[in-house]
Formats: structure tokens, sequence, C-alpha cells
């Protein structure tokens, strides 16, 4: 077999598994609407959408969110009412709750909420029912984004699903209730005051939850349960346009995605098993000003309105939903196939299925390594040999190209490839082929010299389905899901191996072997393509606002790394077969080479600000007047600046040529004797950034009209030498409070969440506050056990007021320096004040 015919006919084949691939996905965004009286109309229901995202960003607390978001929605649905059939009886409720929990995302921290907003609506039969289903979506929006895909559109979804059911004659056996919730964004408040206060939370067995991780495309299901198979198998009987992985389950609950969602409430605060669903389509503009209804198409809107209106109407029809939790027996695995139908079955199902996949492999190798049992121990020496030496090809590979992306971040060349992501693949996809290629060339020509080259690629078929097996069998015991992957991994190639076995051993082997044998790889490597592509369209926008601790290079190579040693698993006995490997090696390292040199030079600039595709770069910007209080109350430090963050790597170095004054020499100091440095962190992410990659540019102080009020109730000494103190906070709707007990002090117990505090990384304690239109002053106390000294205090406490909307928002010269950053850039800005005591 000769590498002139071997190398084109794997490119061809995995390039034709990515058309393949492309294709799927393009499909699944193509299925053609016919929506009729009684179906789902994506063109009311874009109305909708374009009608919510012209009101403008929704930021909790906001007369836009507030008023003016509320009022549409009442109005449509008391428009749906009118026209509703008398098979069903539709309730409207506003709730405005108030409320307190600890969550440990983002390090952990703690979150206060005061008269936010709820728009919630029960659709039953007209008799009453006793059990429902909620659907879930929220309308408030990141401050300066008109939010159209996060959440808008799954708003406008839900809108039209409710007409769509309203009007049906058929009535439903158990009632539908639909939560518009208005604090989704200010970190899962709105759904915690709906599932833990009002009395419809009671009837609810299952809920779907509406979200979106990107802007359009195709809605993915990456959460389902806990537990509950039964609303697994609802979305694939259910579901006209299916597109799921519990693999996207596992990879989003293991918390390496910096995001969670309403999921996470109902299921831990509600104890409601559920199903959470995302658009995740084009996640570079995910959250800024380009998240604008015309870039979701109605194509998009359609499948995802047919696909929820169906599930929904499965689920408000079934037996099932009102002994909910009498199915709640064991995880289930589920994956779609290129987005057609949906594979799911039991967990323990599927651990069975893998034990037994792994056995039967066992056997085989074993069967192959130790007969005849005279050359037993020579086959097991050579069997043993080969699966090291795969093992230190991937080793050396992984290190290799890591080193190759350290450099390239080294130099400042990072992110390279986050408007071109082809640049990725030629830099480190061809240095990871290049050096696996290169280590078993150099074994086969120094340590495999003058041995059979047929022995060589069956030994290293099997060396490859071992690792494989060895794998199965360690992920299955761990109990993941995602371990039917190292399934199709075992058992296509051990049935192709069976299949073409004579082949295998026939010297010279033939183009013909070549198709058969790739014949028989078919279905694992174009579900692995398949499911590589979701994931990189995931992940790779996620990379551009990780924070400035991750090397994203890094993280991106070490990806492709992975992916290549998986495809290039089956297709090392190829290096074995082949006469030589030397034209592909040459050519693989000239296009590594070439790519490497262009990175280098700052050919591929990492942002766009092409506007029918951005890809912008995030930086936030915070006018910041800070106070520093002594133990008697004087202040003993003050100062204003311009706070300025950058949400990736690069911090702001493509940005200083155009805003010369952000240098090194206003770089952010660190106030160590103060809780999170002293800084006025909106959420407590100051783990993802370096301060070094912050700046702190002087500028006037600012007075906000509707300043923070801090007040002191009262000093109290409780009983084991305990001190509670309390307080009164008013202010924007929009607070952090920050908690640092002295050497020798420790937080006991506070009014806030279950009065446990949770402490935040780094040991400091952090308070999310925010509130809707009109709220009461924020009263709390602290309970702190004291030392029997403490001449320098026993806490330190700070607060922060964050104006994220109105007249108070962006100060003149915050105004002026935001309108000087680059078109390439999404900079969000917005004033606060800091004010730092000690007790």
């Amino acid at each position: 077999l000769s590498e002139g015919r071997a190398a084109p006919l794997v490119l061809l084949y995995l390039l034709g598994l990515r058309a393949l691939v492309e294709l799927s996905h393009r499909q699944l965004l193509s299925r053609p609407s016919t929506a009729g009286p009684r179906d789902f109309s994506a063109p009311r229901a874009r109305g909708y959408l374009d009608n919510i995202t012209a009101i403008g960003p929704r930021t909790v607390g906001s007369p836009g969110n507030e008023v003016l978001a509320v009022n549409y929605l009442l109005e449509q649905i008391r428009a749906i009412e009118r026209e509703s059939t008398d098979a069903h009886k539709l309730s409207v409720d506003i709730q405005r709750p108030t409320g307190s929990f600890s969550i440990d995302f983002l390090g952990g921290f703690t979150s206060y909420y005061a008269n936010i907003t709820n728009v919630i609506v029960k659709l039953e039969p007209r008799n009453g029912a006793e059990h429902a289903v909620l659907s879930n979506c929220h309308f408030d929006s990141v401050p300066n984004s008109p939010g159209a895909s996060d959440d808008a559109v799954s708003c406008a979804v839900m809108l039209e699903i409710l007409n769509t059911l309203s009007k049906s004659s058929e009535p439903l056996q158990h009632a539908v209730i639909f939560l518009f919730n208005g604090a989704e964004e200010n970190i899962l408040q709105a759904s915690h005051g709906f599932i833990t206060q009002h009395e419809w939370a009671k009837s609810i067995r299952a809920f779907i939850n509406l979200e979106a991780a990107g802007v359009g495309g195709k809605e993915l299901v990456f959460q389902t349960g806990p537990e509950n198979p039964w609303l697994v198998q609802a979305y694939v009987v259910a579901a006209q346009h299916p597109f799921a992985s519990v693999v996207a389950q596992e990879i989003f609950q293991s918390g390496i995605i910096p995001a969670d969602t309403d999921f996470r409430i109902y299921r831990d605060f509600g104890n409601v098993p559920g199903i959470d669903l995302a658009f995740i389509e084009n996640g570079y503009i995910y959250h800024t000003k380009y998240d604008t209804s015309d870039r979701i198409l109605t194509d998009s809107i359609q499948r995802a309105g047919d696909n929820i209106l169906s599930v929904l109407k499965y689920l408000a029809t079934s037996d099932k939903l009102a002994k909910s939790f009498e199915y709640r027996h064991g995880n289930v695995v589920f994956f779609d196939v290129l987005g057609l139908f949906v594979l799911a079955y039991p967990a323990r199902v599927g651990t069975i299925m893998n034990y037994i996949t792994a056995a039967i492999a066992f056997l085989y190798l074993g069967k192959r390594v130790l007969q005849p049992k005279t050359r037993a121990v020579h086959n097991l020496k050579k069997f043993f040999t080969a699966f090291g030496l795969t093992l230190l090809s991937w080793i050396c590979t992984l290190v290799a190209v890591l080193i190759v992306a350290a450099f390239v971040s080294l130099i400042g060349r990072s992110l390279s490839w986050y408007t071109h992501f082809y640049v990725s693949v030629f830099l480190y996809g061809t240095a990871a082929a290049a050096k696996l290629i290169l280590v078993h060339t150099l074994a086969k020509k120094f340590f495999y010299k003058n041995v059979n080259e047929q022995y060589l690629g069956d030994i290293f078929f099997d060396a490859s389905l071992m690792i494989w097996s060895v794998a199965l069998a360690v992920i299955t015991q761990m109990g993941l899901c995602s371990a039917f992957i190292c399934t199709l991994w075992v058992a296509f190639p051990l049935l192709t191996k069976l299949m073409i076995h004579k082949e295998f051993s026939q010297k010279g082997a033939t183009v013909k072997f070549v198709m058969m044998y790739m014949l028989g790889m078919f279905v694992p490597y174009l579900y692995m393509m398949y499911l590589s592509w979701t994931v990189f369209e995931m992940f790779t926008p996620i990379m551009g606002r990780s924070g400035s601790e991750i090397l994203p290079d890094v993280v991106l190579a070490g990806f492709i790394v992975v992916i290549t040693m998986i495809l290039s698993s089956y297709f090392i006995n190829f290096i074995y077969l082949v006469k030589s490997t030397k034209t592909t090696l040459v050519t693989l390292t000239t296009v590594f080479v070439v790519t490497l040199i262009l990175v280098c030079s700052g050919i591929f600039f990492p942002y766009s600000s092409d506007a029918a595709n951005p890809k912008p770069k995030r930086v936030f910007l915070q006018h910041v007047s800070r106070r520093f209080h002594d133990l008697d109350g004087n202040v003993v430090k003050s100062d204003s600046g311009i706070w300025i963050n950058g949400f990736d790597y690069n911090g702001v170095s493509h940005i200083t040529p155009h805003v010369p004054e952000i240098n090194d020499s206003i770089r952010t100091p660190c106030e160590e004797q103060a809780p999170f440095c002293g800084l006025p962190w909106i959420l407590p992410v100051h783990f993802m950034f370096r301060l070094v990659k912050n700046w702190y540019l002087p500028a006037p102080e600012i007075f906000p009209r509707s300043s923070i009020h801090f007040k002191v109730l009262s000093k109290e000494l409780m009983p084991r030498n305990n001190v509670r103190l309390s307080f009164e906070v008013s202010g924007p709707s929009h607070m952090s409070l920050y908690v640092r007990p002295h050497e020798g002090s420790s937080l006991s117990t506070w009014s806030l969440g279950d009065g446990t505090p949770v402490a935040s990384l780094g040991g400091d304690y952090f308070v999310f506050y925010s509130h809707g239109l009109q709220a009461a002053p924020w009263h709390f106390w602290v309970e702190l056990t004291t030392p029997e000294k403490h001449s320098d205090g026993i806490v330190s406490l700070a607060i922060a007021a964050h104006y994220f909307f109105g007249e108070d928002q962006k100060s003149p010269q915050l105004s002026a320096l935001l309108e000087r950053f680059p078109s390439w850039t999404f900079s969000s800005g917005w004033s606060c004040t800091y004010d730092l005591f000690v007790f």
C-alpha cells in the first residue's frame, strides 16, 4: 500500500464526513414551514420578538423591564385570552417576590432580591387541573444588549405556543404554566422567587426551560432530569426536529462552562425534573449589542416552536406527569443522530451494554495475544510495546502542541483563530497530525526495523482497540453516560476487524482493503465529527469571554489534539502499512510552519466588526468613585477612575493603540486590606481575571443622583462572645456587598440565604443584590465570633452601587472614552460607587 494512495483516501474520507456533518446541521434549519391555523406560526412569533426587542435593553429595575416589557406581555396575553376557546381556562398573575438564597456558581455567593417581577399564565382545562407542566423563559436582558436570543425569542415562542394551545378545541389533561420571568440575568433570581413562593409552583411536576448560549440556530437539549428517563422519552417521541446530547449535559454540569440556567433553581430548590434547551449558534455576539431580532432566522423560530409545542402538548396529556416521582429511576443515555432522530435508553442498560462490549473486546484481544501458547510471552511483549508507543505518541503530541499554543500566547498572538477558525486547524491540527505520524514513523524505522508490515498494522490496531476498551470500562465505572462514545469506538472497529480479517493479514493490502476498512469505521467517525462540530461551535466563542486567567489557545489546542488522537486512533496502523510517510509529513509540516509564521506576524487579527457576522472583543468599563473608611468612620483614602476589564486573555493590548492613555502606568492596584482587592465586582469573578490585565484610568469623581445610603442600625453583643451588626441600605437596583472577617474573627451566621454564610473563592463573602422598580430599604444583619482583643476591628464590609441604566449610567468622561473604542469591540460601561467600612 503506497502513501500516494492511502493519504488521499483518508483525507477524502474525513472531508466527506465533514461535508455530511455540515449538510446535516444545515438541514436542521431548512425544514419548510407549513403552519396551519392551529399550528405554531413563526411569523407571528417574530412579531412578538420584534416588539419585545424594540423596547431596548431590559435590565432588572429599569422601566424597560419592569413596565414596558411587562405591559406588552400582559397586552398580548389578554388578546390571546379573548380569542381562546371554551375548552380552556386562562389565568394571569403578576408576582413580585422578595427573597434570598446561596449558590455555588462562580466560586460561591449569596443572592438577595426585592420586588422583582414575574408574569405568570396558567392554561388549564375548564374544570381545573391538579398537576401542571411549566414552560420558562426570561424577558430581562443584560445591560446594553437588546437580548433577542437571550431570551426574548424564547418568550416570543412561548406567547405563540400559548396562543396556539388556547385556540385548540381539544382540552388538556393537565395545566400548562407559562412563566415569563423578569430576573434571570441577575443570576436566576426570578425563578427562585417563583418556585419557592408562588402557590402555583406546588402543582408543577415537570418543566421545560428555554435558554440561549448563542444567537439563533438550533436549540440543543443539554440537560435533563435529574433522573426521570420518561422526560427524555417524551422529547424523543414528541420533538419534530430533535437535537440533544448527554455529552453536552455532562460537559455543562462539570462546571467548565462559566454559565448556569434556571434549570438549577427548579432542580435544587423545587425538586422538579425538567428539560433544559438553548440556542447555541453564533455565541460570538451573545450578550452584546449585536443580539438583535434580525439575526434570528424565521426557520429557527419555527423549528423551536414546533419542538416545544409538541413536547408541551405531549406532557400536558401524559398520564406519567401526574406521577412523575414514581418514574424517577436512574439517568438516561441520549443523543441525536445527525438531527434525524434521538436514541435514548436507561443508563443502567447502557452500563450493561458497555461492560459486555468491553468484555468481548478483552476476550478477543486475549485470544489474539495468548495464542498460540508457545508465543504468548513474545506476543504480550509486542502488544504492550505497541500499546505503550501509542500512548507515548499521544503524550508527545499533546505536549508539543501545547508548547506551540503557549508560545503563541506569550508573544501576544492569542486568539488569532477567533475570527478565522480554520487557522486553529491549520496550526494545531497539522502539528498534532504531523507529530503523531513522526513518532510512529521513527518507531517503524528504528525500533521495528525489518518487522513484517502486516504484523505491525495488526498489532497497532489491537493496541488502539485495547486503549478504547480500557477507556470504556473506566468511564462506565465512573458513571458517565458519555461512555456510549467509547462503545461505538470499540464495537464497530472490532466488527470491522472480524469482517475483513483475511484482508488484514494479506500481504500487500490494496485500495479495496482501505475502502472496506473505512466503510466499517463509518459510524464512529461520522458521529465523532458531528459531535466535535457541535462542541467547537459552543466552545470557540466562549474563549472570547472566559477571562484573562485562561489561555484560550492552550484550551483550544488541547481540544484539537484530543480530537486528532481520537480520529487517528484506528489510522495509526496505516503508518506501518504504507511504504513511506515522507510526503504526508512534509505537507503537514509545511502547512504548520507557514501558518505559524503568519500567526506570529499578526496577519490574523482576532476580532471582526463585519456587520453581517461580527466577532467583537468584549470590554467592560466602570467609572468608579471609591471611599475607604477607618474604624472611626473617617475617610482615610478616596479616589476615582475608570476601571477597565478586557474579557479575554489579550486584555486591552489591541485597544491601546487607539486609546494610548490605557498603558502599563495605570495598572489596577490591589487593596490588600479590603475584600476582593477593594474593587467593585458586580459578580465574584475575580478569579477569572489577573489584575495585571486590569487598568484604572484616573477620572473625576462621580455624584449619582440616586446615591446609596448605608446605615448601621445596631451593634449587639450576643451569647458566646458573638457580635451582631444590623444594617440598612437603600440605593440603585443593583448593589454588591463584600464581607471580610478580620484575623481571629469568623462569620458565624447572617440573615441571608438559609442563614449559613457561603464564602467565595479566596475566603471573602459576596452578596449580589437587586430590586425592581420600587423596594423598601434592604435590612440585613451579620453575626461574628470575635477574639478577646480586636483593636483593629472585627470585620471589613464594603458595598458597591452599580448604575446600569438611566441618567446615572454613564458620566461624560465614560461616554467620551467609549466613543474612542474601535468598532470591533463591544464595550459595555456603567458608573458605580464603592464604600469600605471597618467595624
